[in-house]
């Protein structure tokens, strides 16, 4: 029977960023994806930013590896040839009632070690002409990507440093042995010395096959809707209002794509399904508002329906946080964590992957 050192359950961004920084230090690797390619789900089903890690709490997880990945991306992509730009982006206050709000954001923003800066009217008209708000957060490292083309450099290193992509194979089996964990898929079964549970929203359910510690993923859909081509030329980069005060959510802000087309979303609803992209989707009425909290001009015939995503969240919608879950497992030790990767997990990706193999480095 075949051996690996790590077999990776999960292609999106987290797994492949895993299974490569596990190879490059010096494991043997064997990622399974259920999919008939890598990242086809919430890798890829998202608006592509780039955060600086500005909101989440100080000393997360959530918060470094926000700062890490972010910088480890603006090394990687232009060296990779992925898409991308480092436009900044503006986080505004409407009216005078929310700049408190936008103080205390700047705040935290100085305490994760972010840079930004108070801005006033005058600067929001020079980098965003139709935006209108009295104030605003002016983040300079803040930018987006193409993460199609993320997934597929990240694939290609992969493929590189030998790593075994096994696609169309979802896990059908778990069973303990001597030497590590005998894995099961319709095709084959092999045997692990550790698993990475990189499995997104099916994290739960492969943590418990595995014989690891219980824990539940929350699916959560946003929705998108998408500025007509005709009035893409009205936005130059990213706009983002307050965050949701329920914490669920940074709110619908509009991101301009490196090839042109400008989202407004993502929403927040909560659902049973993990795989539920397109049922019961919110009308493009309900798009109008909050866009013209952002972009006063927008009206219904501005828009167009746009993509949707399914974020892996820890916590449920009466939960304010839940960090990133990365470590070892605490049940099933031969079981490496990491699960609960929604936001920032795309811009995190990368410095995940590096602590993944550095659990993995510590039990050599």
């Amino acid at each position: 029977m075949v051996h690996v050192d790590v077999a990776v359950i999960g292609g999106g961004v987290t797994g492949l960023a895993s299974a490569l920084a596990l190879s490059e230090a010096g494991a043997s690797v064997c990622l399974l994806e259920r999919e008939p390619k890598p990242g086809r789900h919430t890798s890829t089903h998202n608006s592509g930013v780039i955060h600086a890690g500005l909101y989440y709490p100080t000393g997360s997880l959530k918060a470094r590896l926000c700062v890490e990945g972010r910088d480890l991306l603006y090394e990687f992509c232009p060296k990779h040839r992925v898409p991308h730009t480092r436009c900044g982006k503006l986080v505004i206050a409407a009216d005078d009632h929310e700049v408190p709000a936008l103080e205390q954001l700047r705040k935290k923003s100085h305490e994760n070690g972010v840079p930004v800066e108070l801005v006033d009217a005058d600067f929001i008209k020079s980098k965003e002409p139709n935006v209108r708000a009295v104030a605003a957060l002016w983040s300079p490292d803040s930018g987006i990507l193409e993460a199609e083309a993320l997934v597929k450099a990240l694939e290609h290193l992969c493929r590189d440093r030998d790593v075994a992509l096994v696609v169309g194979s979802p896990l059908t089996g778990a069973n303990a042995t001597e030497e590590g964990i005998e894995l099961a898929t319709p095709h084959e079964t092999f045997v692990a010395a550790t698993v990475v549970n990189a499995a997104g929203v099916y994290a739960d359910r492969i943590s418990e096959m595995l014989g690891g510690m219980p824990f539940h993923i929350y699916p959560c859909r946003g929705e998108y809707a998408e500025l007509k081509p005709s009035r893409r030329s009205m936005v130059n980069g990213l706009v983002y209002p307050l965050p949701h005060a329920s914490g669920a959510g940074l709110g619908v802000h509009l991101a301009k794509t490196t090839w042109g087309s400008v989202t407004l979303g993502p929403t927040i609803h909560y659902q049973e399904s993990k795989d539920d992209y397109e049922g019961g989707r919110i009308p493009l009425e309900a798009f109008v508002e909050p866009a013209q909290h952002l972009l006063p001009w927008v009206t219904l015939s501005d828009l167009q329906p746009g993509g949707s995503g399914i974020r892996a969240k820890l916590h449920g919608p009466d939960q304010k946080f839940a960090d990133f879950l990365i470590q070892r497992d605490t049940v099933n030790p031969r079981v490496l964590q990491a699960a609960g990767i929604d936001s920032p997990g795309l811009t995190s990706c990368l410095a995940v992957g590096r602590r993944v193999a550095e659990l993995w480095s510590r039990s050599l």
